[in-house]
């Protein structure tokens, strides 16, 4: 407010005026006169209302008001009615909006499921909205958030330093409880044969702790075990890996009274089950490019131990070469090929002629190795159609192939994939075999059996891999393959063909021919099975759900060998597939594990922010407030209502004027100061 004067006649002649009523008045006090300070206070009365005093007062209108509506659509809004009562409160907010003048409520939905929970501050802080124009925020939320501050963003504070609204409205009735199952520690893997150790904590969230629950353990479709755990204590349980591969384990614990949801009493675990130490047993004939090969692929795995022998020479070569140069060690046949065969994943005997140094009971004993579940890998090249092949001894039941005599072809080749390989584990997705360095030297077949995966010159077997009760024997008719490690003509994919050829022959669950096998993505369970062994594939799966139920799945053969079906899935468990003795296990991943930790609509975290800018705290649930303007300085909420308040700036040009003294009260004072003076005069 400012003042300011309007006079009826100049300032000049008011002042010359002024000043004679004074001279006078001082005058006539000296001479005496009575009353006459009072006639020139009624003069001066006068004067002072011809100068025409009056308050200036600014213009003010209210300036565009923007404010936030925070909605929150992640997924922990899917429980009950939440996002119903969001939808609504919402779309009633909006509505009300529209009635106020200048007032522009601007909505933001945050989505969440990103793995991230609910980031609401972040999605408020990143609005566009000018600072001098914004009037508070709105969230329309269970309270679960997973970014609160613990400040306001500055954006809440007015320059004079006074709180903006920060409005919560809780889509509930009210604080709720929940139990959850926690997996504080888990392994990602175990040895096969021992136990892996879990530790879990059951927490109860808005209610006290202290109480036992039940907790259930099943793993895979075995019947579930159930014992009773203390809440709010870490347990450590115990489960036992009796296979390598994938093992899935449910955990569920009972629900609490009253909670919210038993979306989070459960989960599943993922441990693969990974074998210990794998023994290999390598034993080189003469010395050859080969043996490099495989000891160094061999060595470079931490998870074998690796023997290896190279004869170097018959025990009944004739020479003057003196014993102790012979060998660092003796040649442990027994040790290796009677006591301790059985200990062995895989044999591999490279480039090897048996010229009197295995005895024929200890070459019967690695064929047992093999029928008994042993794996044995050959390879084949001149030796086998030598004196000492291994192809005639009893080792011959088991190899899948025979060497014709003189079957020795010298030429040059690229190895190529059959049919069959295109599509078996062990070679499948090995790239272009056009692309493969040459070879020089390979054996020819006059009879072989089994499956037939990579071919040599004028297209004749080259590998092949042969099932023997419960071994298996894989057999390369070259000797040649150290040349792709050499980059012979661009080389080839020596490392990785050798890798899951050795894991092949010791059974590893991914590269089995005949498999089943289940994921879920996307809210759909996919199941696939590979079978390229003869027989037929019954186009059903049995699909048992997590509650028992059971659902048949059709089956196409998309490609040789590969079926596909899909059938969509809800909720959370392990989805069992049965087909032809096969069995696999499925379980969704948790997109957002952070909006599971804790279910529940409740105030306790972004309540005290919302005290802090006073703001208010609605349960929608029981009473959706009504949205108003307030002034500057009243309350910003009340029975049944939230307010955002009312910001107002000086119009430019426009003022409001107001007398100080009016013509009446002018007179009134004159009138009083006259007769005050006459009556003084008449003393």
């Amino acid at each position: 407010m400012m003042f300011d004067f309007a006079p009826a006649l100049p300032f000049w002649l008011l002042g010359s005026v002024a000043t004679i009523i004074i001279g006078a008045t001082l005058y006539g006090t000296i001479k005496g006169a009575k009353g006459l300070i009072w006639r020139a206070l009624a003069v001066f009365v006068l004067l002072i209302w011809i100068a025409g005093p009056r308050s200036v007062h600014p213009v003010y209108k209210a300036v565009p008001q923007d404010a936030l509506l925070i909605v929150d659509q992640t997924p922990s809004m899917q429980e009950k009615n939440r996002n119903t009562l969001a939808d609504k409160a919402a779309a009633q907010l909006t509505k009300e909006a529209t009635q106020l003048p200048g007032l522009t409520l601007h909505r933001i939905n945050v989505s969440g499921g990103d793995n991230h929970g609910t980031r609401l501050f972040h999605a408020l802080t990143q609005a566009d909205i000018p600072r001098s124009h914004f009037a508070g925020a709105i969230v329309i939320t269970d309270g679960m958030d997973h970014d609160v501050p613990h400040h306001l963003p500055s954006l809440f504070q007015r320059k004079n330093g006074s709180p903006l609204p920060l409005h919560l409205l809780l889509t509930g009735q009210g604080e709720e409880t929940d139990r959850r199952l926690r997996i504080l520690n888990t392994p990602p893997f175990a040895i096969v044969g021992q136990k892996a150790t879990i530790r879990v904590q059951v927490d109860d969230l808005g209610a006290p702790e202290g109480k036992t629950a039940t907790l259930s353990v099943r793993t895979g479709d075995a019947a579930p075990t159930t014992r009773l755990i203390t809440v709010g204590q870490p347990q450590d349980i115990t489960i036992p890996i009796q296979k390598p591969g994938e093992t899935l384990i449910n955990l569920s614990v009972s629900p609490l009274d009253g909670e919210v949801s038993n979306l989070n009493n459960s989960d599943v675990l993922h441990i693969r089950g990974v074998r210990d130490r794998l023994k290999v047993l390598l034993v080189s004939g003469i010395p050859n490019q080969s043996e490099r090969v495989w000891r160094r692929l061999l060595k470079a795995d931490p998870s074998v131990d690796l023997v290896h022998f190279t004869i170097l020479r018959s025990p009944s070569a004739d020479d003057d070469t003196p014993l102790s140069d012979l060998a660092l060690i003796p040649f442990p046949v027994e040790e290796l090929f009677q006591n301790k065969i059985s200990s062995f994943d895989l044999i591999i005997l490279d480039g090897f002629r048996n010229t009197n140094i295995l005895p024929e009971e200890y070459i019967t004993n690695i064929a047992n190795y093999v029928r008994n579940g042993g794996g044995l890998l050959i390879t084949a090249g001149p030796e086998f159609t030598q004196d000492g092949s291994l192809q005639n001894t009893s080792l011959a039941q088991v190899l899948p192939a025979h060497i014709a005599n003189n079957g020795i072809i010298t030429q040059s080749f690229r190895p190529a994939l059959t049919e069959l390989g295109e599509v078996h584990p062990v070679t499948a997705g090995l790239g272009n075999s056009h692309n493969w360095g040459p070879w020089y030297r390979a054996a020819k077949v006059d009879d072989f059996h089994g499956e037939n995966i990579m071919s040599g010159p004028d297209h004749t077997p080259l590998l092949l891999l042969d099932h023997v009760d419960k071994g298996r024997v894989a057999m390369l008719l070259s000797d040649q393959l150290w040349l792709w490690a050499r980059g012979e003509g661009g080389g080839g994919p020596q490392a990785e063909l050798l890798r899951r050829l050795s894991h092949w022959l010791m059974k590893e669950p991914d590269l089995e021919e005949n498999r089943l096998t289940a994921q879920i993505s996307n809210n759909q369970l996919i199941v696939e099975r590979h079978m390229l062994s003869k027989g037929n594939v019954t186009p059903e799966a049995v699909v048992i759900l997590p509650n028992g139920q059971k659902s048949l799945l059709h089956l196409a053969e998309d490609k040789k060998g590969l079926w596909h079906g899909k059938m969509p899935i809800h909720g959370s468990g392990i989805w069992t597939v049965r087909q032809d003795g096969l069995v696999a296990f499925a379980s969704p991943s948790e997109q957002d594990p952070l909006e599971r930790q804790d279910l529940r609509a409740t105030a306790t975290l972004m309540g005290p922010l919302s005290q802090h800018s006073e703001g208010s705290i609605s349960w929608i649930g029981q009473k959706m407030p009504a949205l108003r303007q307030v002034q500057a300085g009243q309350p910003l909420s009340g029975n049944g209502w939230i307010g955002l308040p009312v910001s107002q700036a000086a119009v430019a040009g426009e003022t409001r004027t107001h007398n100080l003294l009016s013509g009446w009260v002018a007179m009134l004072l004159s009138l009083m100061f006259l007769g005050v003076g006459w009556w003084r005069e008449g003393r």
